[in-house]
């Protein structure tokens, strides 16, 4: 009996070995330095789909590359119908290689997920984990060893522009790539909980390997908003520094040092984890940091994406509950913040793990130099700016009304699953209309687009005549956020601010100066008001006061010939 034990012990070994070895990753069988290839990780990925039936993998979409995006569930269930799923689980999706020269999720993804199908760590019994293995797939396939030239490792990574050089960590609004567009298809079907975006930080010297952003508080809204901040950033830190891995919040600051204060990254809805808390889905973005080796930036992000997935499958049902509550709210809210402004009355302080930072003489250039003394760190108190307070706020209509020949934007707001109904017969409606007055546009190309800022609007309430087939998207929806945040022409992250418009802002239509003459002074005669309010501009106005092209100009568009389209914001808001 005790010969047969021996063997079977022995047996149980060579086998555990044997699957030990199967099963180590690319990262594991290198150097501490070495990541997979775009190639290698999906091959592992259906290496544990085919020997674990709690691992599926699927194709989800094309990107720019031509290669189709993947995502990868786990679940013990053995179960991936998202329907059933959401029904009485919470789902935490993971996103790696967004930046594809920052692969430090990629690996300690893959790393993860072996370990789940293996049961070495705690199997959440409330929780699937959902992972995009590499979302710039584009990128990854560009290999090289010198594009982050501060980043310390791995040997080779991808590059931070994807197939058609886009920064996808830009594209959320505008959707201009195809990843954009199969991403915008996961995150509707799997409906996550919680995201997690993994990134490798530039920018200031530190002692920390992890930093992190989490989805601005204030911006979510609450209470979902509150129980982040107050419950489950403060439960993820305890648990990390408990493992030894101190953290702190992603430090914002360029060109200079972080214990003269720093504030909380503000996500519009352009980057991820602003575009996902337009569904109330709580996001972190981790940031390790580039100076610190690649081994311990993947411990680093494993060990944050696993502290994030045991928090969560401890409070499922609450979070789930409170996405809900926050949904809710938004929809009955009289009013929504456009634009935010850090609220400087309100500071955190921070105690700071850093280096000493001076400028010295550059052996470089003529000029001065930041250098930090990795022979002085230090531990001191920083303040942290992490409250923000709204800097605009518009009244909430019950719907917009967009003409169907807007076709672009309307694709994008159902492919973000907003409900809408069209017009069955030509229709006149009261609604609040705006007016372009001003904005400002940006004089160098940004991600594919020249986009505007500072953008001003006037707004009148006219009856309009619609025509069948044009959209009405009611604002009393889940995506409710979504459309506030596209559909305003103010708001940072705006269609308009992203160019979508751009056709209202040229004039098609003019007038030739020697025959507009002679109507000017026609409706100069018949208008008083309309002589009056010329005289006016021009003794306000002393440069407008010797220009007479301006003069007629300004008679042409204050007169009923001037086209209406021009500067006409073609979205209209349904106030009664």
């Amino acid at each position: 009996m005790r010969r047969y034990s021996f063997f079977l012990w022995l047996f149980f070994l060579v086998s555990s070995a044997q699957n030990q070895s199967k099963y180590a990753t690319y990262f594991e069988k290198g150097n501490g330095n070495q990541s997979a290839t775009y190639s290698e990780t999906i091959r592992y990925y259906q290496l544990l789909a085919a020997d674990f039936p709690s691992i599926e993998i699927r194709e989800m979409g094309l990107t720019d590359s031509g290669e189709p995006l993947h995502i990868v569930i786990f679940n013990p269930e053995n179960k991936f119908d998202f329907i059933k799923i959401k029904k009485d689980k919470a789902v935490v999706l993971i996103n790696n290689g967004i930046h594809a020269g920052e692969p430090d999720g990629i690996d300690a993804t893959m790393l993860l997920f072996r370990d789940l199908a293996l049961h070495k760590i705690a199997i959440p019994k409330n929780t699937v984990v959902v992972a995009i293995p590499i979302y710039n797939i584009g990128g990854a396939l560009n290999r090289n060893s010198t594009s982050r030239v501060n980043q310390d490792g791995p040997e080779e990574y991808g590059l931070r522009g994807n197939a058609r050089n886009y920064d996808l960590n830009r594209d959320f609004i505008k959707s201009d790539t195809r990843n954009t567009k199969s991403f915008v298809e996961i995150f509707h079907l799997i409906q996550p909980d919680v995201f997690i975006d993994n990134h490798v930080s530039d920018g200031a010297d530190y002692q920390y390997t992890l930093t992190y952003i989490m989805t601005q508080p204030d911006k979510l809204g609450n209470p979902l908003g509150n129980f982040l901040r107050s419950q489950m950033m403060p439960s993820l830190l305890k648990s990390l520094q408990y493992q030894k891995i101190e953290t702190t919040p992603y430090v914002n600051v360029w060109s200079d040092t972080p214990e003269k204060g720093f504030v909380q990254f503000f996500e519009s809805p352009r980057f991820a984890t602003g575009y996902t808390s337009l569904f109330n889905t709580i996001g972190f973005v981790v940031e390790t940091h580039m100076l610190k080796k690649y081994a311990a930036r993947v411990k680093a992000t494993y060990a944050f994406m696993l502290e994030t997935i045991n928090f969560t499958d401890k409070n499922d049902q609450k979070i789930k509950a409170l996405r809900l509550e926050n949904e809710s709210r938004c929809v009955a809210s009289k009013s929504y913040p456009i634009k935010w402004e850090i609220d400087s009355s309100k500071v955190t302080t921070l105690s700071f793990l850093g280096y000493e930072g001076s400028q010295i003489k550059s052996k470089a250039t003529t000029g001065t130099r930041l250098f930090y003394d990795q022979n002085k760190p230090f531990k001191k108190n920083v303040k942290y700016y992490d409250t923000y307070k709204p800097e605009k706020e518009i009244t909430i209509p019950k719907a917009y009304v967009i003409a169907k020949g807007f076709w672009n934007v309307i694709d994008l707001l159902k492919a973000n699953h907003l409900e809408c109904r069209q017009l069955k017969n030509d229709t006149l409606l009261e609604v609040e209309s705006y007016h372009i007055a001003d904005y400002k546009t940006a004089t160098t190309a940004y991600e594919g687009h020249y986009p505007h800022r500072q953008t001003k609007v006037t707004s009148k309430t006219e009856k309009i005549a619609f025509h069948v087939g044009d959209y009405i998207f009611s604002t009393q929806q889940k995506g409710i956020k979504y459309l506030l945040e596209t559909l305003e022409p103010e708001a940072v992250d705006s269609y308009f601010n992203w160019n979508f418009f751009d056709t209202i802002l040229q004039q098609k239509e003019g007038y030739s100066d020697y025959v507009f003459e002679d109507l000017a002074v026609k409706l100069l005669a018949e208008n008083p008001k309309l002589q009056a309010d010329l005289e006016q501009k021009k003794n306000e106005d002393a440069v407008f006061a010797t220009n007479p092209e301006a003069q007629l100009d300004w008679i042409y568009k204050n007169s009923i010939y001037y086209e209406k389209a021009h500067l006409q914001y073609p979205v209209y808001r349904i106030i009664k």
